[in-house]
């Protein structure tokens, strides 16, 4: 009980413990529908808030257009994004790309939600295979988009630390 909020009607302890249990079961059905291979939750405290993000890792896709060239296919990603930049995972060229989403309560989205996606190919694979790797923060009305930012920033130094690693 130490780590509710001031004020927190302790009546309302159940509805919140299924309102969370629905929006984690939502969330890990949106990850395996997208591919999801690994979801990465925060749910340690850290100076007194949950960080509001999520981490996805995919499980390996297949080429989205045949035997095209890795080249070409980061070529029609970059293209096709509002905010897209070419990045080097472990000597690999990718594509990282962030999308801001408004708000969007019709489908239970309260607060505007940042996205970043790295998309790489998986060296030597034949047919050609990717991996993405997904990150999503919400953008907390006591929070702001400065902390979006560093949440951002942290998980572009992450994908730096990405190292290949054969069996």
């Amino acid at each position: 009980m130490a780590q509710l909020p001031t004020g927190f009607p302790k009546d309302d302890i159940p509805t919140a413990r299924l309102r969370l249990a629905r929006e984690l079961k939502q969330t890990v059905r949106q990850a395996r529908q997208s591919h999801g291979l690994t979801l990465y939750l925060p749910v340690e405290r850290m100076h007194g808030i949950i960080i509001p993000a999520s981490f996805v890792a995919s499980e390996p896709l297949a080429a989205p257009t045949g035997e095209l060239a890795p080249e070409a296919v980061l070529r029609d990603l970059a293209r096709d994004a509002e905010d897209a930049s070419v990045r080097e995972v472990d000597g690999t060229a990718a594509i990282r790309t962030l999308r801001r989403l408004p708000a969007d309560p019709e489908n239970g989205v309260e607060v505007p939600t940042w996205r970043v996606q790295y998309t790489v190919p998986i060296p030597h694979s034949v047919p050609a295979q990717w991996l993405t790797f997904s990150f999503s923060t919400l953008i907390a009305p006591d929070m702001g988009a400065e902390f979006a930012e560093i949440l951002v920033e942290l998980f572009d130094a992450v994908m730096t630390t990405f190292r290949w690693s054969y069996a």
